[in-house]
């Protein structure tokens, strides 16, 4: 696997070449620092996307096109990382070694022609079509609850990190959803445009200077940009007393959300150390956590960790029945202590180890891990997988226990199932 990276002054071009696949995956990837009341009109604006551009005037029309170019794959998302939001493009088309000459081409061309001219008229998108987009946006966000155990992540969040990124909801607000027009939709349209900063991921078996080329040919920024702060969020020191609090919802099973604070983290210990630490903790099913918890003492359906290291965050989500809280925060607390305190022993890493470079062959078996890989590498300084093997292989004991001790419960939320099994029937 080959990887070059060209910075072309107003984004950077990001080429993997891999004979492994046959087909090849273009991200194109807007960034900007996340704020909370742009986070609803870009979600909008990713999903105007999908529904035509100036050219196919309709869903239907973009689809036929896909299926023209051998029938590509197109989709965009929205997420966090850090500080920052992004809107991802994502293509996926065959080889032209499995099509013919230009088809890859083409559907460059295909993806340009939807990022860069949307279906706009007198300055604003399509009311109609924004309507049935908002409406589908207005149905989830007022749906929210039915997903108990996201909702319960959500409050954990609003509260564990009050102001802070981690506290905004990803899916948007209703009080921002009612004032977006199709004027204000292309005004930040033009500011997304002209203003984020851009990096386009191509894997493949490529043609690096034909795909540059390419590249150059149909996606044209004009303006130079650079990052206005680090994708990694400032720590937070945890509160002096946990954050306790609960509410009730019309479900049998109660959510349990925990926030932890990470503190102090060397790049080395936030990158090997940390995730060895989650893996035994919490982090699969030969965890601690799994077997303590669920295994041995029945008190949960679900629990497990994961980690957030761009904010510095650890986090624990469970599925109990509400008389057992109590019992199961008790031993989630037992087990972090045990941690810290070296109650585990080689076996347990040995476990970690293997599980973690299982990780790293299912990275190297998807291109959209792989881009995803490279893009961590981009933003917060993470090494090659060749590297990341050496480098857990030696990570012992004892840096496993000192990250342990850098972990700190802040806030731990409960969302307090009311409803009895009996009411079901």
């Amino acid at each position: 696997m080959e990887y070059i990276k060209k910075d072309l002054g107003s984004y950077k071009l990001h080429l993997i070449k891999t004979d492994k696949f046959k087909s090849i995956t273009v991200k194109v990837s807007f960034h900007r620092v996340i704020k909370k009341n742009e986070i609803t009109i870009r979600n909008i604006l990713s999903d105007m996307f999908m529904q035509s551009s100036k050219k196919y005037n309709s869903k239907r029309e973009l689809t036929i096109k896909a299926q023209d170019l051998y029938a590509a794959g197109l989709r965009t998302t929205n997420s966090r990382l850090g500080n920052y939001i992004n809107t991802d493009f994502y293509l996926t088309v065959l080889n032209d070694k499995y099509t013919e000459d230009g088809n890859f081409a083409s559907s460059l061309e295909f993806l340009s022609e939807i990022i860069f001219n949307p279906d706009v008229e007198d300055g604003k998108f399509n009311e109609e079509k924004l309507d049935i987009v908002k409406s589908t946006c207005r149905s989830a966000l007022n749906s929210i609850k039915e997903d108990a155990s996201n909702y319960s992540l959500i409050r954990m969040a609003e509260a564990f990190g009050e102001g802070e990124p981690i506290s905004y909801r990803m899916m948007g607000y209703l009080d921002d959803l009612d004032d977006i027009t199709g004027a204000s939709l292309y005004e930040f349209y033009l500011d997304m445009i002209k203003n984020d900063f851009v990096d386009i991921f191509v894997i493949g078996d490529i043609d690096i200077k034909e795909v540059t080329d390419l590249i150059k040919k149909y996606f044209k920024f004009d303006i130079l940009k650079k990052l206005k702060m680090p994708f990694m969020v400032d720590e937070k020191k945890p509160r002096r007393s946990k954050l306790v609090f609960n509410e009730k919802i019309d479900n049998t099973q109660s959510k349990l959300a925990i926030g932890c604070r990470i503190n102090g983290l060397s790049e080395y210990e936030r990158n090997y150390p940390l995730t060895l630490f989650n893996v035994i903790f919490g982090g699969c099913s030969d965890s601690k956590l799994f077997k303590e918890v669920r295994e041995e003492n029945s008190l949960c359906y679900t629990i497990y960790s994961i980690t957030n290291k761009l904010d510095n965050v650890l986090l624990i989500r469970a599925g109990i029945d509400k008389e057992n809280y109590k019992k199961t925060v008790s031993l989630i607390e037992k087990n972090l202590k045990d941690m810290c305190n070296g109650k585990f022993d080689e076996n347990d890493i040995l476990m970690a180890k293997e599980y973690y470079n299982t990780a790293l062959e299912e990275i190297e078996d998807s291109q959209s891990k792989i881009i995803n890989n490279y893009l961590m590498m981009e933003l917060i300084n993470t090494d090659d997988i060749d590297v990341k093997r050496e480098k857990m292989s030696k990570v012992t004991k004892s840096e496993i226990v000192k990250v342990a001790k850098k972990v700190t419960i802040d806030t731990i939320f409960c969302l307090e199932g009311v409803r009895n099994e009996e009411d079901l029937f």
